[in-house]
This record gives C-alpha cells, sequence and structure tokens, in this order.
C-alpha cells in the first residue's frame, strides 16, 4: 500500500467514527453488530486477526466477548485511535487495558503475523480497497489454523465504490472451498435505511 493511502486514512481518523457502523457508539447500532458477529466465531476464546481494523471497535467488541483480537492497520492515527479506546473501554469496565486486544500498524494486505496462527480472519470494508484481493486473500486464509473462519463485511455502495458480493465471492472461492452471502440489509446495522449492496461473506472451509 502507498504512502498516499496510509496518509489518506491518517486524516480520515478524527471523523472515522461518526459513522455509525464505525464507531459502534449508538448502542442499537452495537448491539446489532454484537448480534451479526458474535455467533459466527467457532469457539470461546479464539484468535482474532481484525484487518484493516480502523479504530478498532469490532476488534474492542470481540474481546469484550473473550476473544484474543489482533488489530491492524495502515493508519498510524486509526492504531492510536484504537488503542485509545481499548483503554477507555477497559477503564469504564473497572480494569487496565484488555491483554485481549492489541493494535499493531501494517498493511492489511500483507499481515505480519505466522501461518496457522489465528482461528479466525475478520476484514470489514477492507478487500474492495486492496490493489490485489486476490494475493491478499491467498495470505489471509494461510494465518487460518485448520479450515478456520473467515468473515468479510464488504459492499457495493452507492457512490460506486466497493465489490459485489458475485464478484468477492468468486475471489474466495479462489482459495476456500465454501463462501456463503449473508445479506446485511438491517438499518440497524447503519444507523439508518440503505438501498445500495452490503453483504457479510462466511467461509468456513
Amino acid at each position: 500500500m502507498t504512502d498516499a493511502i496510509r496518509e489518506y486514512w491518517d486524516g480520515q481518523a478524527a471523523d472515522f467514527d461518526r459513522e455509525a457502523d464505525h464507531g459502534l457508539l449508538d448502542p442499537g447500532v452495537r448491539r446489532a453488530w454484537a448480534e451479526l458477529i458474535l455467533p459466527l466465531i467457532p469457539v470461546p476464546a479464539s484468535e482474532v486477526a481484525d484487518l484493516g481494523c480502523g479504530t478498532g471497535s469490532l476488534s474492542i467488541l470481540l474481546a469484550e466477548a473473550g476473544h484474543r483480537v489482533r488489530g491492524l492497520d495502515l493508519s498510524a492515527q486509526m492504531v492510536e485511535a484504537a488503542r485509545v479506546k481499548a483503554a477507555e473501554a477497559a477503564n469504564a469496565a473497572g480494569a487496565r487495558a484488555p491483554a485481549a486486544v492489541e493494535f499493531l500498524r501494517g498493511d492489511a494486505s500483507e499481515p505480519p503475523y505466522p501461518p496457522a496462527g489465528c482461528d479466525v480472519v475478520l476484514a470489514r470494508h477492507v478487500l474492495w480497497a486492496l490493489p490485489d484481493p486476490d494475493a491478499a486473500l491467498g495470505r489471509w486464509t494461510r494465518l487460518l489454523r485448520g479450515p478456520g473462519t473467515m468473515i468479510l463485511v464488504e459492499g457495493l455502495w452507492g457512490t460506486g465504490a466497493g465489490i459485489s458480493s458475485a464478484e468477492c465471492r468468486e475471489l474466495v472461492l479462489r482459495h476456500r472451498r465454501d463462501a456463503d452471502v449473508v445479506p446485511l440489509t438491517d438499518p440497524a446495522l447503519w444507523g439508518k435505511e440503505i438501498s445500495d449492496e452490503r453483504y457479510l461473506i462466511l467461509s468456513r472451509s
């Protein structure tokens, strides 16, 4: 990923959480994402790689549910915001910053993690923006221990940016045996009604 891309996301960090699905600040939106994502995690205390984690909202949600999460983002500003958010969440719970979540700056398309080192790869609104999504999916697959679980949240937005569910599924099936598409049409996930294509792809093998 280029310096220009990193600088762009650094510039977005301060306002990133204003989007309801980014910050999960609204209790209803946070609950909707918890009800969507948490049942997909295969076992208690799973090792999760949250690639392109942004300000860490989903990483912290998973850590608070008892999973061990490594959040990775290209933007140093996003990573710093995620670390602050994790510390604030821990303080609100009356504990130190949770050891169950850590954040690192790095390129989601080439995660600096060992092969077969996690149970779950999670990426939200990341794959569409990568210069070589096919190669990235190959690397992500190799991160998984055994068949593992891959969870991708993507969309083809009204702006014209994004990736269709059909194209995304086809890419996943180059590396995985299954890829189930789950439409994400519930306004509770986004804090508003939507008219474009938003979906989750779940691959368990």
